[in-house]
C-alpha cells in the first residue's frame, strides 16, 4: 500500500484545534516482550518503527493488551509462514522476556481506532503503509497537541483483530515498576504457539 493514501497531518497550529479523540487504559492490562530481564520500560529514539518521532526527539515503547498480539509483532514481525506453519528458533523464545507494569497509573491515549480513526486519519493504512514516514509524522503531530496524551492506540499491524499502544517517553513515570518473566518458561506457551502456529525450528 503507497503511503500518498493516508492523509497527512495537520500543520501544528490547525492540528492544536482539533478535539483529539482519546481512550483511557489501565497499564496493569498491557504487555510487552523483551530481548533484557532489566531497563525497561526501554524507549527507542531511533525513528526506526511505526509512530517513532522522525526528528528522533522523544523516545516511544511499544506494548500490546494481550501476549498473542505481542509476539505477533515482535518473533513473528519478519518471519513468514511455509505451508501455513512458521518456523521459529526455539533460543528466540528463551532469549526474550515477558515484562509488565502492574502498579502504573492509566494513560490517556490518542484513539487511532474505529470511528475516532475514521475522522481523524482517514483509514486503517496508518497501522499498515509503509515506509513510515507518514505514520511517524502522525506520532509527531499526536505528541505536540495540546492535549498532551501519553501515547496513541492503534490496530495491530499483525493481528489486525486487535489492538496495540505506542508510550511517548513523557509518560515513562507512568507505567512504573516492571515484572519479569521468562517467555521461554512461560507455563502456557504451548498453547500460544499452537494459536499462532508456530513449530520450533532446530539447527
Amino acid at each position: 500500500m503507497s503511503s500518498h493514501r493516508l492523509r497527512r497531518p495537520p500543520t501544528s497550529s490547525r492540528f492544536a484545534t482539533v478535539s483529539l479523540p482519546t481512550r483511557t487504559v489501565d497499564t496493569s492490562r498491557l504487555v510487552r516482550i523483551s530481548r533484557h530481564a532489566s531497563g525497561e520500560p526501554y524507549f527507542g529514539a531511533k525513528a526506526a518503527n511505526r509512530f517513532d518521532d522522525p526528528a528522533k526527539s522523544f523516545g516511544t515503547c511499544y506494548l500490546a493488551f494481550d501476549l498473542l498480539t505481542a509476539i505477533a509483532e515482535t518473533v513473528l514481525h519478519d518471519e513468514v509462514p511455509q505451508n501455513g506453519r512458521f518456523q521459529v528458533a526455539k533460543g528466540d523464545f528463551e532469549s526474550r522476556q515477558i515484562v509488565r507494569f502492574p502498579g502504573g497509573e492509566d494513560l490517556q491515549l490518542a484513539d487511532f481506532t474505529g470511528i475516532a480513526l475514521k475522522t481523524l486519519v482517514g483509514d486503517g493504512s496508518i497501522s499498515t503503509v509503509l515506509p513510515y514516514t507518514l505514520p511517524q509524522r502522525w506520532a509527531a503531530a499526536v505528541h505536540g497537541h495540546p492535549a498532551a496524551v501519553d501515547g496513541i492506540c492503534y490496530v495491530s499491524r499483525h493481528l489486525n483483530d486487535r489492538k496495540a499502544v505506542v508510550v511517548f517517553e513523557r509518560a515513562a513515570g507512568k507505567l512504573g515498576a516492571a515484572s519479569y518473566e521468562r517467555l521461554g518458561g512461560w507455563d502456557r506457551l504451548t498453547r500460544l504457539r499452537s494459536k499462532l502456529h508456530i513449530d520450533y525450528a532446530f539447527p
